[in-house]
């Protein structure tokens, strides 16, 4: 009788372990437990030291200014944007470079764009970054409209959902569109309290974008939401369609100005990882309903 409880027993055990490791592979993460689904991701886990993903990242060159009057020249280079160590480095350095068109920059850098890989219409889209700063510095995690080759910009759309312009406590998050771009963009900032800075550790950007309301976050705290009602009058709320990510880390420019004496080269924006998400269905057919932090610092 002791032999069969005691195999009973073991029996049992075994069952409830199988049982309790299953239940913990299944539990939903936080953030599918808030209702999304990834669609795409880059972790940046590769080892060694790589360039970006080619599956996942396409490398823009040139320095022309980007529209911007920016200073820099975006490179293919493993020294401007490399994979290593479990993160996407994206560095500016100050450097004489002349590109195969000509074009001659005091300053180098690199933009990554998911165009040919990934555009998606709404979802969640966040990356975790660890930010550079500096006077002339101008990290950017953004997206654009795919139709930005036939329309052209500012018709196309821009989400912009995380700049910063060298001071190290401010973000922006900002729309553009038709009649609402450049300095007129739809906008909102984040400001860090006391005298935290977002160059000392990672903080995490979003942006939750459905049909009626694009909503921007820093570290799940939501600071700023716009909606169809806030473009001016007689113009169109274009964020209808796909948008790709573009990641980079600019020099100078209209907006932050150019480097001065205080300016430290060079400047990294470290990335941790970038994730895309749906929204998921519930039974009933409609969208989950999510809950947010409410839009103060902690």
């Amino acid at each position: 009788m002791n032999k069969y409880l005691q195999c009973t027993c073991v029996l049992l055990w075994a069952l409830f372990f199988a049982f309790t490791c299953a239940s913990a592979v299944a539990q939903a993460t936080p953030i599918e437990k808030r209702g999304w689904k990834l669609t795409w991701h880059d972790e940046f886990d590769r080892k060694g030291v790589n360039h970006p993903d080619p599956s996942k990242w396409e490398l823009e060159i040139g320095g022309d200014g980007w529209g911007n009057n920016e200073l820099e020249y975006y490179t293919q280079r493993i020294e401007n944007s490399r994979e290593q160590k479990g993160h996407l480095a994206i560095t500016a350095a100050k450097e004489d470079y002349a590109g195969e068109d000509g074009v001659k920059r005091s300053y180098t850098s690199a933009r990554l764009k998911t165009k040919t890989h990934l555009s998606q219409t709404y979802g969640r889209f966040e990356a975790r970054i660890k930010l550079p700063g500096g006077k002339g510095i101008w990290p950017a995690f953004w997206l654009l409209g795919d139709e930005i080759g036939k329309t052209g910009w500012p018709s196309s759309g821009e989400i912009d959902i995380m700049e910063s312009i060298g001071d190290a406590t401010t973000v922006y998050g900002t729309l553009h569109g038709p009649d609402y771009s450049g300095a007129s963009g739809l906008h909102g900032k984040y400001v860090l309290s006391g005298k935290k800075k977002f160059r000392d550790k990672f903080h995490l950007f979003a942006v939750e974008w459905d049909p009626e309301m694009i909503r921007f976050f820093v570290d799940d705290v939501m600071y700023a939401s716009k909606t169809p009602q806030d473009v001016p009058q007689n113009s169109k709320w274009v964020f209808d369609h796909p948008f790709f990510i573009i990641l980079n880390l600019a020099v100078g420019g209209n907006w932050p100005g150019s480097p001065d004496k205080s300016t430290v080269f060079p400047q990294t924006m470290l990335i941790d990882y970038v994730r895309v998400y749906e929204r998921a269905q519930v039974s009933n057919g409609r969208a989950a309903e999510l809950e947010h932090f409410p839009a103060e610092e902690f």
